[in-house]
């Protein structure tokens, strides 16, 4: 329904009994909306314009919006989520915690320990959430062939591009965003060897285009 808002910041509260939030005004109707502790920190001040990339919930009984400050943790927020007994607010939680290129790391080297860092997850909840979100994370080529050949790379195992583009690509970016963004990383950032590292300036690189 929703993709993003662009308005002015009027309100944003931590910790509230409504939870953490903001109230963006949107010509002149305000929006609340839900966000992590680490969104709000990153918000500047009251009176700021942003656009915030926006998740509509809906339950039986009420229907909120839950926002971030890129599309990115937007689309991982909606990930976790399709875990079952993954909510709103423990969601957050591991957004809080983690940032996207972290996250994913975690995922592909299935660190279930490092995960359980995370407020509100435990061990059996950490697996959970590996077992069920690695595929759909890094496997996406299972979907949509990717092809890593025409990308130049110096010393950087083939594998390691091929996990940052399927990771990219089951993103929302399509395969030439994908493949521009990471030579642009490649051409730029000569001391990325880890998945981790390229996958950080990669989304760093495509959310300047957004």
């Amino acid at each position: 329904m929703y993709d993003y808002l662009k308005g002015q910041i009027v309100t944003k509260q931590l910790n509230s009994y409504r939870g953490s939030h903001i109230v963006l005004d949107v010509n002149n109707i305000g929006y609340l909306i839900h966000t992590g502790q680490c969104t709000i920190n990153k918000i500047n001040s009251e009176k700021e314009e942003i656009k915030i990339y926006v998740s509509l919930n809906h339950k039986e009984d009420s229907m909120t919006l839950t926002g971030f400050l890129t599309k990115e943790e937007r689309d991982i927020f909606n990930i976790l989520q399709s875990v079952s007994g993954i909510g709103v607010k423990l969601a957050l939680l591991i957004l809080d915690e983690f940032s996207i290129a972290e996250l994913i790391d975690i995922m592909i080297r299935e660190d279930f320990k490092e995960l359980s860092r995370a407020k509100g997850v435990g061990a059996k909840v950490a697996q959970k959430i590996i077992l069920e979100l690695k595929d759909k994370l890094i496997n996406w080529s299972n979907v949509t062939p990717v092809d890593v050949s025409d990308i130049k790379t110096e010393n950087i195992n083939q594998d390691t591009i091929l996990e940052v583009q399927t990771v990219l690509i089951s993103l929302g970016y399509n395969i030439n965003e994908a493949k521009s963004a990471i030579q642009e990383v490649l051409n730029y950032k000569k001391e990325c060897i880890k998945t981790e590292d390229i996958l950080k300036y990669s989304l760093e690189y495509l959310s300047k285009l957004a």
